[in-house]
């Protein structure tokens, strides 16, 4: 299995999870501050390696594109 196929089903894990973080969140389903803050926390770590992810992958995509093509930007 090669390095971005992990990367893709790791992401795949996160957003299912920060999903299922949000909607706990979203449905009532936190009982008192403390497990509030907690899973707040856990979303706020999902979006950022979510975040780190998605650079490592556009920044790998654009060196495979990079044979002497002008990559266009807008």
């Amino acid at each position: 299995m090669e390095t971005v196929d992990v990367a893709y089903k790791l992401q795949r894990f996160m957003k299912a999870q920060l999903e299922n973080l949000t909607l706990t969140v979203t449905s009532g389903g936190v009982d008192n501050m403390e497990k509030y803050q907690y899973i707040l926390g856990q979303i706020r770590t999902y979006e950022y390696l979510l975040q780190e992810i998605s650079n490592l992958l556009n920044k790998k995509e654009l060196k495979e594109n990079d044979a002497g093509n002008i990559i266009k930007l807008d």
